[in-house]
């Protein structure tokens, strides 16, 4: 305790010191460390930027323009541009070795490559290891990115690393997240006072919605290791597939009130697939951290805070493969100085401590260099025992009347360096027949078997009941596919063709001739959305039957189909036939031509046929809106169907013209800011006729202001008092937090909200205790839990049972419009790719459903 208290109070007085000292520009040697000499030639960050780390936030242009400066200056240093963000800014890699290592980097590259396949002649012992730096994959924790600018300087410029250099290759990625890092940066630096008092109320602390930690969608990029969805993680992920680092350094920041924070986390924490030997490593490096962090004088912690469970974060993707992943986080000043509980912190601060984790990684790396060779060597030797083993062979996925969803997921698994086939003839495994072209097989037995089973594999059993992120990410659930795991005489007998990475999704085709009667599609295929949106934004009446049909030529049609006709737009056959060409062939929908309007089953001119109308989208952001699921409706719509959505924030409601949307989306959050004027003009809307769709609390404040009846579970009442101990209050009440799992749903398929599925069996991905009880209205209910809704991952038990039978989506009508809710996210995390058309189809088909099926 003592001791505690001597370093509370240096840290104290050393922050309150360099508080002042901040004002009057920090200089270059309080970040750098004793026993360093640098090469003058070698530009330092504040000779390019004109000003000192940590007096200014750096702003991504300042630090492309620095690691571009300093690659030319440096015959240390490379620096390669991978892509470029949503917003266009370049996204950068940095390639850090000796001089004398460049000319053999591939050779190093396929020397490394033997770690995993165990083939060849492998030389341990004077095998470079390799590590990659990540600074700042949250774009509003800045003391990971310009501690990069620091990082990047001392192994160009200092003389005492260039033969440490000669056996390690160092990867860094100076700015993980461009977007997110400009809009902070230019947040902070725009509120910056040159006399500063720390006040946490400051406006500089408080950053406008939706804040700087995501991308341009507002995703967060450390969740996106796995599912590679956004330009910035599908470049990292290549290059760490390319390289193969024993080390992978990912750097954050935490609440203000808070030290530092370095791996292991928690012991009971990690997924099971992670040998126990990663977590020694971890502990091992951790010796380095705590070495050079005392040499400063700053308060750390570990193995009290974080997992390492899911494998789409930057922590833990590494200890899937072979490598050890370290979380540093960082009490954060969220700007220049801000006060703490351990008094004035200071951005300089914060930097020098991200500085130090990286020069502490880097002697271990230096002095771990054989043993971590070793791990990755043994890792996939381990591995391939394992697979041996295992009596699944390998996975077949696929969707007989879809081949996007398949697709998809064919192509985030090849991002992982696995190996996918592609299959070529029509088979059937116990039953569920998977077809030539709409299903692709994933054999187990290759290196990356542990990660393919972390892909593949339901666990419903957990060590620990605790988890910092989701516990459930089954891939073929989220993607609603067939799938199975196979024996090797199935995987053998089966007619296959290895997929390479540049896989292309299909094309779509117009089957008939221009001047048809009429032109249809079903509604199965994962952009049918795409195809009827471009018809309608050009002018084409496009309509949807509610019932089967058949055409002429004997084609068959299921409810939820799409007709299309000329209708108003004033073209030619000619010209219409070639648009309705040009939108099959970019939605890979294939669209059919029909000779007569007297089908069979019903004819065109049906009653059961409803014209649509375009959907004209808003979606409400800012306040308490929660960014996150906007950003994911925001991506959904712009980058995958392409239909243009306005971001209406809340505080606009009043003075917008609601009477140009026909759907309005309300995404989880709070919406207690508005008003009684903007409520009422939300029911009068809805009342109208328009379309409102609502997800998760939204739910509970439309049932509150009468716009929707939604009605849910209320929590059961304590009765009796007891004694606990104190200590396991945590515990417990994180025990009962549904953080997120995988759940089994029952969909009425005749349903508009059902239309395009061909199965009633869904799964949905939960991440709240949001208990929804039936409408009393049986036709209100198109999705509900099942009575064994749980498919895989962890949830209390008590959750489990409050969860049997209860709703998932339903159905509200007041007026002429309808309020339609969802329970679950439909479109988490941008991979939910099984639950995107529920979604769509609200946008869609909301305003086609009986008033009388509404609550």
């Amino acid at each position: 305790m003592l001791l505690l208290r001597i370093l509370k109070k240096y840290l104290f007085l050393h922050c309150f010191l360099l508080a002042f000292g901040v004002q009057a520009q920090v200089g270059l040697d309080y970040f750098l460390p004793p026993g360093y000499t640098y090469d003058e030639a070698i530009p330092t960050p504040a000779s390019i930027l004109g000003y000192e780390v940590g007096e200014w936030h750096v702003s991504y242009d300042q630090l492309v323009s620095y690691m571009k400066t300093l690659a030319d200056a440096s015959d240390r240093i490379t620096l390669e541009i991978h892509g470029q963000s949503y917003e266009k800014r370049p996204l950068m890699m940095l390639t850090i070795t000796a001089p004398s290592n460049f000319s053999r980097l591939e050779e190093i590259k396929t020397e490394r490559s033997r770690l995993r396949t165990g083939v060849g002649n492998i030389d341990i012992q004077n095998m470079p290891i390799v590590m990659y730096m990540g600074y700042s994959v949250h774009g509003n924790e800045p003391s990971g990115v310009n501690a990069s600018l620091l990082a990047a300087y001392h192994f160009a410029a200092a003389n005492e690393v260039l033969d440490d250099l000669k056996d390690m290759v160092i990867i860094m990625e100076p700015g993980i997240n461009p977007d997110g890092i400009n809009r902070f940066a230019s947040w902070v630096n725009t509120h910056k006072s040159y006399h500063m008092n720390g006040d946490p109320n400051n406006r500089e602390f408080n950053e406008a919605w939706p804040r700087g930690r995501t991308n341009h969608y507002w995703f967060d990029l450390n969740r996106d290791w796995m599912p590679v969805q956004h330009p910035e993680s599908r470049g990292r992920i290549a290059k760490i597939q390319e390289w193969k680092p024993n080390i992978v350094l990912d750097f954050h920041e935490m609440g203000t009130n808070s030290t530092y924070f370095f791996q292991p986390g928690i012991p009971s924490r990690s997924h099971p697939l992670t040998p126990k030997r990663n977590f020694e490593l971890t502990e091992k490096i951790a010796q380095f951290h705590a070495k050079h962090l005392d040499r400063i004088g700053s308060l750390y912690y570990t193995q009290e805070s974080f997992d390492d469970f899911y494998y789409g974060k930057g922590s833990t993707y590494p200890d899937v493969q072979g490598a050890v992943g370290i979380l540093f986080e960082q009490a954060s000043s969220r700007g220049h100085l801000q006060e703490s509980i351990y008094g004035p912190l200071s951005f300089p601060f914060t930097i020098r401590n991200q500085f130090t984790g990286s020069l502490s990684s880097f002697e271990a790396a230096k002095e771990m260099r054989v043993e971590m060779n070793q791990y990755m060597l043994d890792f996939y030797k381990e591995s391939k025992s394992e697979a041996d083993a295992d009596n699944n062979k390998a996975y077949i996925f696929g969707a007989r009347n879809d081949k996007a969803r398949a697709f998809h997921l064919a192509e985030m698994i090849l991002h992982h360096e696995i190996l996918v086939y592609s299959l070529k003839e029509n088979i059937t495994v116990n039953s569920v027949e998977f077809d030539a072209d709409h299903a692709f097989i994933v054999p187990a037995n290759q290196p990356q078997y542990r990660l393919i089973k972390g892909m593949f594999e339901t666990r419903t059993d957990f060590q620990d009941s605790l988890f910092y992120d989701v516990s459930a990410w089954t891939l073929p659930m989220a993607f609603n596919l067939d799938y199975m795991a196979l024996n090797s005489r199935i995987l053998n007998l089966a007619k296959v063709e290895e997929v390479e990475k540049g896989l292309e999704m299909h094309e779509g085709t117009l089957i008939g001739d221009p001047g048809a009667y009429s032109y249809a599609f079903n509604w199965q295929e994962y952009y049918a959305p795409k195809a009827a949106y471009k018809l309608l934004d050009k002018g084409y009446m496009v309509r949807v039957s509610h019932k089967d049909f058949n055409s002429p030529e004997g084609k068959g049609f299921s409810m939820g189909s799409i007709i299309v006709d000329k209708g108003q737009a004033e073209v030619s056959d000619q010209v219409f036939f070639g648009d309705l060409k040009e939108v099959a062939r970019q939605s890979g929908v294939d669209i059919h031509a029909i000779s007569s309007g007297y089908t069979s089953g019903i004819n065109l001119g049906s009653p059961s046929i409803s014209v649509l109308e375009k959907p004209s989208l808003a979606l409400l952001v800012d306040g308490g809106v929660y960014s996150n699921e906007a950003g994911e409706i925001w991506h959904l719509l712009d980058q995958r169907f392409e239909m243009p959505i306005t971001l209406l924030p809340v505080d606009r409601i009043n003075a917008a013209d609601l009477k140009r949307y026909n759907v309005i989306v309300m995404s989880n959050g709070n919406y207690n800011s508005l008003g009684n004027g903007e409520t009422e003009k939300i029911k009068s809307w809805v009342r109208e006729g328009g379309t409102l769709i609502a997800r998760g609390n939204a739910m509970t404040w439309l049932d509150k202001n009468e716009i929707g009846k939604f009605k849910f579970k209320e929590e059961p009442e304590k009765t009796g008092g007891s004694q606990k101990p104190y200590e396991e209050y945590a515990n417990a009440t994180g025990a009962k937090v549904t953080g997120g799992a995988i759940f089994n749903a029952r969909l009425d398929l005749t349903h508009p909200i059902g239309y395009g599925y061909t199965k009633p069996e869904m799964f949905t991905f939960r991440s709240s205790n949001q208990f929804l009880l039936p409408s009393e209205n049986p036709y209100a209910n198109p999705m509900m839990y099942t009575s064994n809704p749980l498919a895989s991952g962890y949830v209390h038990p008590s959750n489990l049972e409050q969860m049997k039978e209860t709703g998932a989506i339903q159905i509200s009508a007041l007026g002429r419009g309808k309020v339609i809710g969802f329970v679950d996210n439909p479109n988490f995390r941008a991979f939910w790719f099984g639950t995107n058309k529920l979604f769509m189809n609200a946008i869609f088909f909301g305003q086609t459903i009986t008033a009388g099926t509404a609550r």
